[in-house]
C-alpha cells in the first residue's frame, strides 16, 4: 500500500518540484520514497514517484521506481497484487530479484503487453513506462479498491493517488467544475470519471488509459454490466452447490490476504461480513488473529458489545475501545487534509478511529466490505423491492396526483412516501428513490432554482464525461437501463458497485486507514469472489425478506446463529447537534451573503436563507421528509474543504 503520482509533458517539472508533489502523500508510504525523470521520445519528459509503504519484502529491493532487467519498462505501483505468487511461477523464466508484486507486474507485462490486466487479481493503481512503444500506461483494479486521479492540460498528463499531489503540480489552477456540486450535496460524494476540478479526473474502476505522442486512449477491461451478463448466463441453480463454491472462495482469498511480512489483524464490528472474514483468517492461522473494534456509548448504533463475544467464541485477540463524542468530534477539523476532496459520508470518523486503534498493533487490516453490494444487505434494497411491487399502482397515482387543487396539485397533499413512489417515473432512475424537495434544495445551492433533475438518457450521460451546463448536471444516476436488469433490486445493486461502493465506501476506508500508514484488504471483493457472487441466483441472497440468506448462512458455519441475528445498525455522526452546536457560527459564517458573494460559487440569497432556516426554525423547508441535516452537513463539508485546500 502506497501513493504514487508523476507526469508526461514536453515541459520537464523539475525533480524537486516532483519531489514535493510526492511528500505530500507521506502518509500513505512513510517507510521510502523515489523520485525519477526520464527522457522520452517526441521531447516528452517522463516524471515517476512513489511513498512506500513495505508489505512484502521490506529489504531496500522494494524500492519504486522499479525497472525490468533489461531497463525497458519501470512501474509505480500502489496495491497488492493476490496471485502474484502463482503468476511468478507462471513466469519463473524471468530473472526475479525481490519477493515483491510489483516485479511481478513488470514480468507480467513484458510477457502480455497491457494485456496483463486479464492475469493480476488484487487491489492497484498502476503506472508503466513502456520505452520501446513511448507509450504510458495508467490503470485501476476491477472495483476500484485503490483510487488513482490524472490531469488533462494542453497534451500534458498529470497523475496521483490522491488529489493533492496534482494541486501542488505547477500550473495547476484548481477551478472549481461547479456544475457537480448539486451532486455531491445529494450523494455526499463525487463519482468517476469526474472530480471537484476541471480537466482532472479519476480513472473508473476496471479502467486503463494509454498515453502516447501527446494523445489519451481509455478503456474497460472490466465492466461490471458485460461480466454480470455473462455470469449470470451461467448460474449455479443448486443451493448447496453455490454455497460451498462461495465458501471455497472466500476462503481462497482471505488466506490470500493473509501474506505479509508485518503483523496482520482484522477489523471486527460484530456484523456478518467482518465476522466471517474474521472467523476464516482464524481458521487459516497459526496463533489468535488481533481484532479491532470501536465502540460508542450510544446503544442505538453500538456493536462492540457484539463484537466482543464473536471475538470470544473465536478466540482471537481482542482489543476494543470505547469512544466519546467529543474524540469524534476533534476528528472533523482533519477530513480536508486527508480526504482532499469533498467528502461528507460521516462514517468515515468511525473508520478513522478504528484505523488509528488497528495501527497500534498491526500494519494490515482485513475488513468486511463488499458484502452489502454483491449479496443484497443494505435496507435500500428492501425498499426497491417494495417499489417495484407498487409499480403500476404509483403509475396511476402519478396520474390522478396531477389534477389541481387549490393552487397547488392533488399529489402534493399526499403522504411523502405515496409522493416517492408515484413519482418515481423515469425508466433511468428506477432504483433511485428520492425525496423530490431534496433534488430541488441541492440544485438550488448553486442555481437559486429549486428544480428537478431534468431527463437525461443513458447514453447522454455515459457519452460525454458529463459536461454538462452547471444547471443541468444530474443529481442522480440516469443510466439504469444499460444494466439490461428488470429486477429492481438487482439493478440497484450493480448500480452501487459501480458508484458507491468504488466512490463512497471504499474511498472512505482507503483514506482513513491511509491516515494511519495502515492497508486495509476487502476479501469479499475478490476477483474470483465478485464474478462467482454473479452466478448466484438472487433468490440465494435475498430468500424471503432475509437479505445475504446465503453469505449468512456461510457464517452460520462458523459462529452461532445467536450471535449474529440482530437487526442491522449503522453508524452515523450527531450532525444535527453540531450543525446546530459547536458549529453553528462556522456554519453561518460559511453561508453568510458576504462570504459566498466572494466565493462566487454558490447562489448566495437561497443558501444563506436555507442555512438560517435550517439553524434557527430547526428545518429548511416544509415537512417533505427530506433530510435537512444531510445537505447542511455536506455544505459545511464542502466550505470546510474549501477553506482548507483554496
Amino acid at each position: 500500500m502506497c501513493g504514487i503520482c508523476g507526469y508526461v509533458s514536453k515541459k520537464r517539472i523539475p525533480e524537486e518540484n516532483l519531489r514535493i508533489m510526492n511528500d505530500t502523500m507521506y502518509h500513505r508510504g512513510p517507510d521510502d520514497a523515489g523520485v525519477e525523470i526520464y527522457e522520452g521520445a517526441g521531447d516528452y519528459f517522463i516524471g515517476f514517484a512513489h511513498r512506500r509503504l513495505a508489505i512484502l519484502d521490506l529489504s531496500p529491493l522494494g524500492h519504486q521506481p522499479m525497472h525490468s532487467s533489461d531497463g525497458r519498462v519501470s512501474v509505480v505501483f500502489n496495491g497488492e497484487i493476490y496471485n502474484f505468487l502463482e503468476l511468478k511461477e507462471e513466469l519463473k523464466y524471468y530473472p526475479f530479484k525481490t519477493n515483491c508484486d510489483t516485479e511481478v507486474i513488470i514480468a507480467a507485462y513484458l510477457q502480455w503487453g497491457i494485456d496483463m490486466l486479464d492475469h493480476i487479481h488484487g487491489m492497484f493503481a498502476i503506472a508503466i513506462y513502456d520505452r520501446a512503444s513511448g507509450e504510458v500506461f495508467l490503470a485501476r483494479d476491477r472495483i476500484g479498491k485503490k483510487p488513482l486521479f490524472y490531469w488533462v492540460d494542453n497534451g500534458n498528463l498529470v497523475f496521483a493517488s490522491e488529489l493533492k499531489p496534482i494541486m501542488k503540480c505547477p500550473g495547476f489552477k484548481g477551478e472549481i467544475r461547479r456544475q457537480l456540486i448539486p451532486r455531491f450535496l445529494y450523494q455526499q460524494y463525487i463519482s468517476a470519471p469526474e472530480t471537484i476540478f476541471t480537466d482532472v479526473y479519476k480513472l473508473e474502476a476496471g479502467s486503463a488509459l494509454r498515453f502516447k505522442d501527446g494523445e489519451i486512449n481509455k478503456w474497460k477491461y472490466w465492466d461490471i454490466k458485460e461480466v454480470y451478463a455473462s455470469k449470470s448466463a451461467d448460474p449455479v441453480t443448486n443451493y448447496e452447490e453455490a454455497k460451498e463454491g462461495l465458501k471455497e472462495r472466500l476462503k481462497k482469498s482471505v488466506v490470500s490476504r493473509m501474506i505479509a511480512d508485518v503483523p496482520l489483524g482484522c477489523f471486527l464490528s460484530g456484523g456478518y461480513d467482518s465476522s466471517l472474514v474474521t472467523a476464516i483468517a482464524q481458521e487459516f492461522s497459526e496463533e489468535p488473529v488481533k481484532t479491532f473494534c470501536i465502540g460508542f456509548d450510544v446503544p442505538s448504533y453500538n456493536e462492540a458489545e457484539y463484537a466482543k463475544e464473536i471475538a470470544a467464541y473465536l478466540g482471537t485477540n481482542h482489543t476494543e475501545l470505547y469512544i466519546s463524542e467529543k474524540e469524534m468530534f476533534d476528528l472533523v477539523a482533519s477530513i480536508p487534509q486527508y480526504y482532499d476532496e469533498p467528502f461528507a459520508d460521516n462514517s468515515e470518523i468511525p473508520s478513522m478511529l478504528v484505523s488509528k486503534l488497528a495501527k497500534k498493533d498491526v500494519t494490515v487490516a482485513l475488513s468486511g466490505d463488499g458484502g452489502d453490494e454483491f449479496f443484497c444487505g443494505y435496507n435500500i434494497y428492501d425498499n426497491v423491492g417494495q417499489a417495484q411491487k407498487l409499480e403500476i399502482p404509483g403509475a396511476i397515482v402519478n396520474a390522478i396526483g396531477k389534477i389541481p387543487v387549490g393552487r397547488g396539485k392533488l399529489i402534493d397533499r399526499m403522504p411523502f412516501r405515496v409522493r416517492v413512489v408515484a413519482g418515481n417515473r423515469d425508466p433511468e432512475t428506477k432504483t433511485q428513490l428520492v425525496s423530490e424537495s431534496y433534488v430541488r434544495s441541492a440544485h438550488a445551492f448553486v442555481s437559486g432554482r429549486e428544480v428537478l433533475d431534468r431527463p437525461v438518457s443513458a447514453s447522454e450521460y455515459l457519452g460525454t464525461d458529463f459536461n454538462l451546463s452547471s444547471n443541468e448536471a444530474p443529481v442522480l444516476y440516469p443510466f439504469e437501463t444499460v444494466y439490461g436488469v428488470k429486477n429492481f433490486q438487482i439493478r440497484r445493486m450493480l448500480l452501487d458497485m459501480d458508484t458507491y461502493l468504488p466512490e463512497d465506501i471504499l474511498v472512505k476506508m482507503d483514506r482513513a486507514s491511509m491516515k494511519y500508514s495502515l492497508e486495509n484488504r476487502c476479501p469479499i471483493m475478490d476477483t474470483d469472489v465478485m464474478e462467482y457472487s454473479f452466478r448466484i441466483p438472487h433468490r440465494f441472497k435475498y430468500c424471503r425478506g432475509d437479505k445475504k440468506h446465503i453469505l449468512k448462512d456461510i457464517a452460520y458455519d462458523y459462529i452461532p446463529k445467536q450471535l449474529l441475528e440482530r437487526p442491522k445498525t449503522g453508524f452515523g455522526v450527531p450532525m444535527d447537534a453540531w450543525l446546530r452546536g459547536p458549529l453553528k457560527e462556522a456554519l453561518l459564517d460559511y453561508s453568510s451573503t458576504s462570504f459566498l458573494k466572494k466565493q462566487g460559487i454558490f447562489d448566495a440569497d437561497y443558501v444563506s436563507k436555507f442555512i438560517n432556516d435550517y439553524v434557527v426554525m430547526g428545518d429548511a423547508g416544509p415537512a417533505t421528509g427530506a433530510n435537512f441535516s444531510k445537505i447542511a452537513w455536506s455544505f459545511y463539508i464542502f466550505q470546510q474543504w474549501y477553506s482548507y485546500h483554496m
